[in-house]
């Protein structure tokens, strides 16, 4: 599906700082939306319905499923979540970039759907470190968290899938990389030749 805005989709296993990285990114850069995905689960500290997910029941998630209103849905830590398709459809065809905080099912389904989607992996420096995160990240019990690193080792083996690789050891850095990553992208041939077609149209260019 070819459209003038561009598709990012990053995925990381709980605790990598994928949402911060995200919603740094989004601070600095003005020309990215995101799509904000529905969820099954409830809503963590400060999050509103709306900004940081959409929050259903399972009923009202898997009626949606049903209508094909999702491009992707998985079930991620016994929770479900999907990907809007008009959300990405209609941002997309008006040339907005946008980016999907998604898990890596998700993900490589999105790119089946837009091959020109650029998949991003976040990866924690190590496991002590992604453990200490979580810990500090003061939400789960200890039963969770031992789920949550037994799946993140499930998840980051499919790191390799990905088009690109940031290790968030220094905020920073990392998000450098992610802000280096999206205007690359913009920079390249097919992408400029979809997002100014009239400009590569004048310049008798295909």
């Amino acid at each position: 599906m070819e459209t003038p805005g561009n598709l990012f989709a990053v995925a990381a296993p709980s605790g990598a700082g994928k949402s911060s990285l995200v919603k740094a990114l989004l601070e600095l850069d003005s020309h990215l939306a995101v799509s904000v995905s529905h969820t099954t689960r409830a809503p963590r500290g400060q999050e509103q319905h709306g900004r940081e997910y959409w929050f259903v029941d399972e009923p009202e998630f898997r009626a949606m499923a049903d209508r094909g209103e999702f491009f992707e849905w998985a079930q991620v830590h016994g929770k479900l979540y999907g990907t809007s398709r008009l959300a990405i459809q209609d941002r997309l065809a008006r040339g907005e970039d946008v980016v999907l905080e998604i898990d890596w099912q998700g993900a490589l389904q999105i790119k089946r759907l837009f091959e020109h989607t650029v998949l991003i992996f976040i990866l924690p420096p190590s496991w002590d470190e992604l453990r200490q995160r979580l810990l500090r990240r003061g939400e789960d019990n200890p039963e969770t968290i031992e789920q949550r690193m037994a799946n993140a080792r499930v998840e980051v083996a499919h790191a390799r899938d990905f088009d690109f690789v940031i290790i968030n050891s220094l905020f920073e850095t990392a998000l450098f990389d992610l802000k280096t990553v999206v205007h690359s992208q913009r920079l390249k041939y097919a992408a400029q030749r979809r997002n100014k077609s009239a400009v590569f149209a004048a310049l008798n260019l295909n």
